[in-house]
């Protein structure tokens, strides 16, 4: 099935979407991508109610099975099968706390089952070559090296980094003040390695990427414009290519690489919770599978029975 096409939503429903998604915000501070994810959802699902002559408030539960069913045979994976059902359980929750619709339509459906792979990660070596990659001789090859830098020492997700602010740094005590998700702070230290490059980049580097225009932005790209999450994957993409890395990269892999070695060094899984601004230990527990089965590849590659 074709994704529907926007032109299919009335004006209502617009509205009544906008609507939505401004409560959420309020609620919960949800990040950008994660609004327009829910928009791209509930403008499908009324696009697919439409020709049927059914308005989002008026769906029923055999409704929301059949558009999924739809979805699903489209080639839906069940991971984004499972986003699309947190987006519309959401929407009629807020309908129904609203008293706009007598029952939940979603109530009653089951979410697919997920497994729960493995974050790819990196090894140290990997990391090592990654963030030497970059040449330092130029004002973004430094630019880069300070970002990688502070992306692994720090744990921060891509978006984090890129919208850093100025006020947010205390080089002095060698830690950041990271805006996470909910708008929820946490202050994460630089260590060593980071603090020096970062220190290096914004005295040498960052006044000429401005080139005298004022900017809070930490890292800025050319004539001092914000760097977008899209431009810096970009740039990492390129820096891991140049080191030889072949294993797949995703945005959050530095992170995953920042927390993996954080617990197969020791660290207390409490503490790397904080660090990463995870409100729930279980999110964070899926690294303790990681180290374990990082030991297990150890014990078969070294181990004479192995």
């Amino acid at each position: 099935m074709n994704e529907p096409s926007r032109a299919a939503i009335t004006e209502t429903e617009q509205i009544e979407i906008e609507h939505f998604l401004d409560s959420v915000w309020m609620e919960s501070g949800l990040s950008a991508h994660t609004l327009a994810a829910y928009r791209n959802d509930l403008r499908g699902l009324a696009a697919w109610l439409g020709p049927q002559g059914f308005a989002l408030a008026d769906a029923r539960r055999e409704h929301l099975l059949e558009y999924l069913a739809n979805r699903a045979a489209a080639g839906t994976q069940a991971r984004s099968a499972a986003r699309l059902l947190s987006s519309l359980r959401r929407f009629y929750r807020h309908l129904l706390r609203e008293n706009r619709i007598q029952t939940d339509p979603s109530a009653r459906i089951d979410a697919p089952r997920l497994g729960r792979p493995l974050p790819t990660s990196l090894s140290e070596a990997q990391v090592d070559a990654l963030l030497q990659t970059p040449d330092t001789r130029t004002p973004l090859g430094l630019r880069d090296r300070a970002m990688l830098e502070v992306l692994y020492a720090c744990g921060l997700r891509v978006s984090e980094l890129v919208g850093l602010h100025i006020e947010q740094l205390n080089l002095r005590q060698g830690v950041l003040r990271v805006s996470g998700k909910g708008r929820k702070e946490r202050l994460v230290p630089l260590g060593e390695e980071a603090h020096a490059w970062l220190a290096r980049f914004l005295a040498e580097t960052r006044p000429l990427l401005l080139n005298g225009v004022t900017s809070a932005a930490v890292f800025p790209g050319r004539g001092g414009e914000p760097l977008t999450r899209q431009a810096f994957w970009y740039r990492i993409k390129a820096h891991a290519r140049a080191a030889d890395i072949r294993t797949p990269l995703s945005p959050h892999t530095l992170r995953h690489a920042f927390a993996t070695h954080l617990v197969n060094h020791g660290a207390d899984l409490r503490v790397v919770q904080l660090l990463l601004g995870h409100s729930d230990l279980s999110t964070t527990q899926i690294y303790t599978h990681v180290a374990r089965e990082r030991l297990r590849e150890l014990h078969a590659r070294h181990h004479p029975r192995g």
